[in-house]
C-alpha cells in the first residue's frame, strides 16, 4: 500500500525516534509499503518518520541513483560504491564517520522540490539490523553513505535543510511556510500535519 509522504512542518520529523523489537505490529507489512512508497515517490531512500512513525528504520535503493545516470555521465564511475545498494536498516546507530567532507544536491521527499548542496562526509561506519532482526555493523561510503546519512537524520529528527547555512535557509524560508501549509503539488501522496 501506498503510504502519503509527512510534509516538512509535521512534528514528527523533529523527533528523535526509538528503536524497536521484533515484536513491533506489522512491520513486515510496514517495510513493504514503505518500499512501495518509496518507488512510487521516485525517491532513493524512505525513513518510518516520513511516514509519521517515529520508530528507527529506514529504507535505501542506491542502485536507483546509478540506474538513473545516463550511460557517457562522467560520475557514473567516478563512485566507489557503483552500483549502488538496497537495504533495510533498523535500530541504526553511527558508530563512526571518515573521510573528507564532500558536497552533493540533496532533496527529500517531505520537502518536495527544494534541493540544496550538502557537506557529509564520505564514509559511515552503522550498527543496525536488517529485516530479520540480524545485527551488523557495516561500512558505506560515497553516494550510499550519503543516502544512509540523509536517512538515519530523519530517524535523529534532522532534514537536510538544517546543514545549510543562515542565509541560504533565510532565502528558501518562503517555499518551507509554503510546503508546511500544503500549498504545493507533487505527483505522490503527501500528508500536512502538524
Amino acid at each position: 500500500m501506498i503510504l502519503p509522504i509527512v510534509a516538512y512542518g509535521a512534528a514528527v520529523l523533529r523527533k528523535q525516534a526509538k528503536d524497536i523489537t521484533p515484536e513491533y505490529p506489522g512491520l513486515k507489512l510496514l517495510i513493504e509499503d514503505m518500499w512501495e512508497t518509496m518507488y512510487e515517490s521516485n525517491g532513493v531512500g524512505l525513513a518510518a518518520p516520513q511516514i509519521n512513525k517515529d520508530i528507527r528504520l529506514f529504507v535505501i535503493d542506491s542502485n536507483q541513483i546509478f540506474e538513473n545516470m545516463e550511460a557517457d555521465d562522467p560520475d557514473k564511475n567516478k563512485y566507489k560504491d557503483a552500483p549502488g545498494t538496497k537495504k533495510v536498516f533498523i535500530n541504526a546507530h553511527i558508530k563512526e564517520l571518515k573521510g573528507e567532507e564532500w558536497a552533493y544536491n540533496e532533496g527529500c521527499l517531505s520537502i518536495p522540490k527544494i534541493r540544496e548542496d550538502v557537506w557529509r562526509q564520505e564514509t559511515v561506519v552503522l550498527e543496525y539490523q536488517d529485516e530479520n532482526f540480524v545485527s551488523h555493523t557495516e561500512s558505506f561510503t560515497g553516494i550510499t553513505a550519503r543516502v544512509i546519512l540523509h536517512e538515519y537524520d530523519h530517524i535523529e529528527g534532522k532534514l537536510f535543510i538544517d546543514y545549510l547555512k543562515p542565509l541560504k535557509k533565510k532565502l528558501i524560508q518562503g517555499k518551507l511556510n509554503d510546503i508546511s501549509k500544503g500549498k504545493t503539488k507533487v505527483d505522490y501522496k503527501m500528508a500536512f500535519i502538524k
